[in-house]
This record gives C-alpha cells, structure tokens and sequence, in this order.
C-alpha cells in the first residue's frame, strides 16, 4: 500500500458567484450549500485549494464600459466569500476577464472581502506590483507561492496608479517581467503554482501557443501551471516532469450548457508533489444549475473518456482508480 502523501494541493477553475448564484445567496440562501456535502468533504480534506474567482464580490459599482459590447457581468454579493470558505479555498485567483465588471471599486471591495475572510487574493491590486504580488502560504510544512495572472483583457490590466489584474500576453512567450518574478518567488518559497487565465471560450484542447508558453513557465521555475478560461476541461500534459493543466473548466455557475462540450462537467485537480506514487489525480465534477457534486454515472463515464482522449493528445496517460477519480502520468 502506497503511504498517504504528506501534502496535497486541490485546485479549482472558474468559481462563478454573480448572477443567478449570486441572487440565491441574497435571497438567503445557505452559502455551503452551492455545494453537495461529498464535495465539501473532499475539498476541505486537502491542505490548499485554489481556485479562479470568475465575479467581483461587492454592493458597488456599474457595469462598465471599458470594454465595448461586453455581453456579460458577473458581481456576487459579499458573503459568497463563505461559499469559498465551506471548501477550503484559502487562495483565490483574481487575474480574468470579469473582476472589473463593475468597476474598481468593486475589485478593491473583493480583495478586502477576501482577506477578510482569511483567504489570500492574487493576481489584481492598486498598480503593477500589487497585481502581480504573488501568495505565499504555509501549509503541510511547506511554503507555496501562487502567481496568478491573465492574458485578456488588456483593458482590465494594473497600470501606475491604477487598479486591476495582472496582465501578461503569452502568445509570443512570457513577457520580460514574468520570468523575473517567477525567479524571484523560487528563492522563496517550496512550490511554485503559475494559476493562469487564458485562451478563448469553449475550447477543448489547448493551442500551440498555450502549450509553448507552458513549456516557458516550467523552464523558468514553475513546479505546476494550472489554466482556465475555456469553460471547459482540457487534457494534462507534462513539461520537464511538471505538470500543466491546460484548462480545469468550470465549478460553479449558471451557464446554459453546450451538448457537445459539456462545460456542465470540470474537474478538481488534487496534486501530491514530492508524495509517493503518482502525484497528480482528478476528480470529476458535475455541475447542475447553482450546484456542483461529484460526477457519478454516465457523467463520470463522459469524463472518463474525454480524459483519456484528451491526455493522450498530450502524452499522457490516465488511470481511473475510482469511478470519479482519475490518476494521470507522463506517458
């Protein structure tokens, strides 16, 4: 019997909390319960989970007109902050496209909430170096740091003086700044986890660039680079032994859902670095409207399948060890 590792990370895509989901709250209801009791046992077992925040969390704020013809905004209301909380979310990406929905105040509102609650925010804040300021957290007897960053929009991006995400095109590689910061995070901490934001909606495998620019964040000390933003989960591929999760799909949310695609089905992703036998495991998810639960059935078989095809594209290989858990390896 393999021992159990001594650290496991859980990380998560795009948690949305506005909308639909956000209503439920205001209209009292209990914020755990955008969670089934199976997935919050698992989540809150683990040592860290991260997770894509896809909302701003405030009363303030318009929708902006930053960005012309932008067809959805997403603001959730102060206490979903505890919705994150009931599955043990301690560090929260805010680096995408909808933290500025409503405006800066409303980002600045978020990161407070956050921290309020006790769980770090990274990848937005009042100018350049709060934006790209990195998480750093203890946990399991080892130091994590977490960039978290967004390749869209360019209009939500920090600038001097003024509030918003950390910005960074990567279609032609990293800029200068990215691999300095990522240097400069190795000399402190244990792990690094690039939490990345990028590509379109509703692909289901990663372009060449997104696969170029992981091989550069690995290359340039990332023990792990986790992705989101297509809706929908991708396969995992291995950069230097590392792993990249191109794209975790979505959490939470109140999208109509693509037959074909499936955004209603995303991954948790539960990585053991330095553990015993395979460190890198998913769990399948199973989103229904305003409620996510541990895929089962014929969604866990649909999972099951996608995995394979897509890890194969990527060279690697997927073990299913229970019916909604999957063991994934370099080929």
């Amino acid at each position: 019997m393999e021992p159990a590792p001594s650290l496991r990370i859980g990380l998560l895509g795009d948690v949305m909390l506005g909308r639909s989901v956000g209503q439920r709250l205001r209209e009292g209801g209990e914020p755990a319960a955008l969670w089934d009791a199976s997935l919050r046992e698992l989540a809150c077992s683990l040592d860290l989970v991260i997770c894509n925040l896809e909302c701003c969390l405030s009363t303030r704020g318009a929708p902006t007109t930053l960005i012309a013809g932008k067809p959805f905004f997403f603001r959730g209301p102060p206490r979903a902050v505890d919705s994150l909380r009931a599955i043990g979310v301690r560090v929260a990406g805010l680096a995408n496209n909808h933290l500025l929905d409503f405006g800066s105040d409303a980002g600045a509102d978020t990161v407070a909430l956050l921290r309020a609650g006790g769980i770090a925010a990274v990848g937005a804040g009042e100018g350049l170096a709060a934006a790209r300021a990195p998480a750093i957290v203890e946990c399991a007897g080892k130091r994590v740091g977490v960039l978290a960053l967004a390749d869209h929009p360019v209009e939500y991006a920090a600038a001097a003086n003024r509030f918003g995400t950390a910005y960074a095109s990567l279609r032609d590689g990293p800029p200068a700044w990215l691999p300095s910061a990522l240097d400069e995070l190795r000399a402190r901490c244990d792990l690094l986890i690039v939490f990345v934001h990028w590509g379109p909606n509703m692909t289901s495998r990663p372009a060449a660039w997104q696969r170029r620019a992981a091989a550069a964040l690995c290359a340039a000390g990332a023990d792990l680079v986790a992705g989101h933003s297509a809706h929908v989960f991708h396969g995992v591929g291995f950069e230097r032994g590392r792993p990249v999760l191109y794209d975790l799909g979505d959490v939470l949310d109140d999208y109509s859902v693509d037959p074909t695609l499936r955004n209603d089905l995303g991954v948790l992703a539960v990585w053991s670095p330095g553990g015993a036998g395979a460190e890198l495991e998913l769990v399948g998810l199973e989103l229904d409207y305003i409620h996510t639960r541990l895929a089962a059935g014929a969604q866990a078989d649909w999972i099951a399948q996608r995995l394979a095809r897509a890890c194969e594209e990527l060279g690697s290989t997927v073990e299913r060890i229970e019916p909604d858990r999957f063991r994934i390896r370099p080929t």
